[in-house]
C-alpha cells in the first residue's frame, strides 16, 4: 500500500467516528444563527463549506470568524440570502489587526470601495497636511498613529512625515475600518446556496460525492445530517471483508506503529506544503500590493452615475469634457471628468491613464480611477476644493487674499512638479499645456499639475521631440513649437509656458495690455522687462516691501524662462534655486525681445497672449 492510501484510510476512520449533527445553532441567544455554509468548529466537516468555519468565544456569548494569520472578528449578523456578514473587532480597535489581515486566500472580501493605506507613528500634531484620519485607539508614549493614502504620500516630499515612522501598509480596505465604531460587512463571493436561499430552501454538501457539490433541501428547522461518514465506513468494511455484526479491530503493535509513522510523515508533508504555499502567497501579496499602488481602479459607467449621484453637481466644463463632483465614501470626494465622445478621439484618455495613472508626486494631481465602458469614458481624480490658480492669478482681490508669500510657494511647487515630470520618472513627461487653469489647489493651497491630455512621453536621453502638430494653449506655447527656426522642441518648451504663468501671477490679466502714449499697445512681458531694465518699479500696487521683492523675483524668473531660444532658458533645477534664493542676487536676464517680433512668433495678431483659453493643435512650420 502507498503512503497516500494509509493517509486516506486514517482520515476515513476519523470521519466515520465523527459525532454530532448539523442542526442550526447559535453561540448565544443574541448571536446569529449558524447553518450551512457556516459551521462551528466542533461540528463535523460536512456541516459547512470549506473555509466557512466559526467558533464561539470562551464564555459562549459571541460568534467569532477565524481569518488567516490568527485574525479573529466578531460576527453580529449573517444574511444568507444576500451572502453578507456584519463584523466588528473584539477589542473595538480594528486597525490593530490590519497588519496581519489578508482576505485574498479566503472566500470573503470587504463590501464597498477599497483603498491602499499606510499607518504611521508620529508625534502629536494638529497639522492635517496630507492625512486622512488620526486613529485614536492606537498610539501612546507621546506618539499617535495616523493613516493616509500610500499612493499620495512621498516621504521625501512631505514635510509632515519628517518625524514620522512608517508602521505598515494596509492593502484593500474600506475607509470605515478606521472609524471609532465602524460598521463593516464582508461578502462571500462564491455563489454558495444563494439560489437555494432565494427559493426559501436550505442546502448541504451532497453525501454521495467526494467533490464539493450542493443539494437543495426543503425549508426545515433541521438540516439533514450527511451520510458521508456511514458511506465511508461501509466502503472500508466492504474492501476488507468485514460483514454485518463484525467489529473492526486494528490489532498488533507493528501495524499500530507503522500507521503512527505514516501519520507523522503525512503531517510533516502537509506542514511543508502549507509552508511553501504560505511563502508563495506572501510573495504574490507583496506583488499585488505594489501593482495596485501603481494602477488606478477601473469603474463601470453605472458606478460613475452612483459616484456622481446621477451627475448632480457640475463643477467645470472644458473642451474635452465636463467635470462633476462625486463621492466614493462618506469622507472621500472626487472630481469625475466625463470625456466628450464627439471631440475626444481616445488620445487624451490613453495619455491620462497611461501617464498620470503611474506617477505619484505631491505636486501632481492623483488619478483615482477611470471608466472605459463601451464608448463612455471618464477619469476620476482626487477632488481639490480650491479651484485653479487662474482664479487667484487673474484677480487682484483674490491675489491679495492669497498673499505673495503663498504665491511664491505655489510657484516653487509647480516648478518641482515640472522637474519631477521631466527627471523623476522612468521616461520624460512633457506636459505641453502648463497654464494657471491646469494648476489646481488643494485644501492647503498646495499646487497640483493636472490635465495631461496633450502630454508626450519620451526617453530621458532624447533631447529633441518629434512633433507634426503644435499643441497647447495660445499665449503659453513656446516659439519653437510653432516654428523650428527658434530651435528644437524639448522639455524646455514647458519652461516657456511656466515663465508665462509666472508673469501672469505677477501682472494679472488687466495688465496684459499696457498703454504707451495713449495710442499703442505693447506686449506685457516686454513692458515688464523694460521697466526692470530701466530700474523702475513694476508698477503693481504692493504696499509691503517684502511682497514687492517677491513680485520682482517672480518676474525675473519668468523672463528667464521665456527666452525666445530654448538654449537660453535655465534648467528647472536652476529655476527652483532662483525661487528659493535671495531675489537681490538674481541676474537680470537677456532681452528676449531685442530682435524678435513676439506677435509673429506666437501667432497672435492682438498681442494679448493670456486672454484666449482656446486649446489648439495646428500644423507646425
Amino acid at each position: 500500500m502507498s503512503i497516500y492510501y494509509y493517509c486516506i484510510l486514517f482520515f476515513i476512520l476519523r470521519l466515520s467516528t465523527a459525532q454530532g449533527d448539523c442542526t442550526p445553532t447559535t453561540c448565544s441567544h443574541r448571536g446569529p444563527t449558524i447553518r450551512f455554509p457556516f459551521r462551528l468548529k466542533n461540528q463535523p466537516l460536512h456541516c459547512g463549506y470549506p473555509g466557512f468555519d466559526l467558533s464561539c468565544s470562551p464564555n459562549n456569548t459571541a460568534t467569532l470568524l477565524n481569518l488567516p494569520y490568527s485574525v479573529q472578528v466578531l460576527v453580529t449578523n449573517i444574511d444568507y440570502k444576500s451572502q453578507l456578514i456584519d463584523i466588528k473587532d473584539p477589542n473595538n480597535c480594528f486597525p490593530q489587526q490590519l497588519q496581519n489581515l489578508s482576505l485574498s486566500t479566503t472566500h470573503f472580501q470587504f463590501v464597498g470601495y477599497q483603498y491602499n493605506m499606510s499607518l504611521f507613528s508620529c508625534p502629536p500634531s494638529t497639522d492635517p497636511y496630507f492625512w486622512y484620519r488620526r486613529i485614536t485607539c492606537l498610539g501612546g508614549h507621546g506618539r499617535e498613529v495616523r493613516v493616509g493614502f500610500n499612493q499620495s504620500i512621498q516621504q521625501s516630499e512631505t514635510s509632515a512625515l519628517v518625524s514620522c515612522r512608517k508602521m505598515f501598509n494596509v492593502p484593500s480596505v474600506p475607509y470605515e475600518v478606521f472609524d471609532q465604531t465602524p460598521h463593516l460587512q464582508l461578502e462571500w463571493l462564491k455563489q454558495v446556496c444563494k439560489k437555494c436561499e432565494a427559493k426559501g430552501k436550505f442546502c448541504r454538501l451532497k453525501s454521495n460525492s467526494t467533490s464539493v457539490k450542493l443539494n437543495a433541501l426543503a425549508t426545515s428547522k433541521k438540516v439533514v445530517k450527511s451520510k458521508l461518514p456511514q458511506l465511508a465506513s461501509r466502503a472500508f468494511v466492504g474492501r476488507h471483508g468485514f460483514g454485518r455484526g463484525h467489529e473492526l479491530v486494528i490489532a498488533g503493535e507493528t501495524l499500530g506503529s507503522f500507521l503512527l509513522l505514516v501519520i507523522l510523515i503525512a503531517m510533516y508533508w502537509f506542514y511543508r506544503q502549507k509552508k511553501i504555499k504560505r511563502k508563495d502567497h506572501l510573495k504574490i501579496e507583496r506583488f499585488l500590493e505594489d501593482y495596485r499602488a501603481l494602477k488606478p481602479a477601473r469603474y463601470s459607467y453605472a458606478d460613475i452615475k452612483k459616484i456622481t449621484n446621477q451627475f448632480k453637481e457640475k463643477v467645470g466644463q472644458g473642451g474635452y469634457g465636463t467635470v462633476y463632483r462625486g463621492q466614493l465614501s462618506n469622507d472621500v470626494y472626487v472630481a469625475v471628468k466625463i470625456l466628450n465622445s464627439t471631440k475626444e478621439n481616445g488620445e487624451e484618455f490613453i495619455n491620462e491613464v497611461g501617464i498620470i495613472g503611474t506617477i505619484h508626486h505631491v505636486n501632481v494631481v492623483r488619478l483615482v480611477g477611470y471608466c472605459a465602458d463601451g464608448f463612455r469614458r471618464a477619469l476620476i481624480y482626487e477632488f481639490l476644493p480650491n479651484d485653479s490658480l487662474e482664479k487667484f492669478a487673474s484677480s487682484d482681490r483674490d491675489k491679495h487674499l492669497l498673499g505673495w508669500k503663498k504665491l511664491l510657494e505655489i510657484a516653487m511647487g509647480i516648478a518641482k512638479g515640472i522637474e519631477y515630470l521631466h527627471q523623476g520618472c522612468d521616461q520624460q513627461i512633457l506636459h505641453f499645456d502648463i497654464k494657471p487653469h491646469n494648476i489646481l489647489l488643494d485644501e492647503n493651497l498646495n499646487p497640483k499639475i493636472t490635465d495631461f491630455g496633450l502630454a508626450k512621453l519620451c526617453s530621458k536621453e532624447q533631447s529633441v521631440v518629434s512633433m507634426t502638430t503644435a499643441r497647447g494653449t495660445i499665449g503659453y506655447i513656446a516659439p519653437e513649437v510653432f516654428s523650428r527656426n527658434f530651435g528644437n522642441v524639448s522639455y524646455k518648451s514647458d519652461f516657456y509656458s511656466f515663465g508665462m504663468l509666472l508673469l501672469e501671477m505677477v501682472g494679472g490679466k488687466k495688465n496684459f495690455d499696457v498703454m504707451v502714449n495713449s495710442t499703442n499697445q505693447i506686449y506685457f512681458p516686454e513692458w515688464i522687462y523694460n521697466r526692470l531694465d530701466s530700474g523702475e518699479e513694476l508698477g503693481i500696487h504692493i504696499q509691503d516691501e517684502g511682497d514687492a521683492k517677491i513680485a520682482k523675483k517672480l518676474a525675473i524668473v519668468g523672463l528667464w524662462c521665456i527666452q525666445w531660444y530654448p538654449v537660453d532658458r535655465p534648467s528647472m533645477h536652476g529655476v527652483i534655486q532662483m525661487l528659493e534664493g535671495d531675489g537681490d542676487t538674481l541676474i537680470k536676464p537677456p532681452n528676449p525681445f531685442a530682435s524678435t517680433n513676439p506677435t509673429l512668433a506666437t501667432g497672435q495678431a492682438s498681442g494679448r497672449p493670456f486672454n484666449s483659453e482656446l486649446e489648439v493643435i495646428v500644423e507646425s512650420e
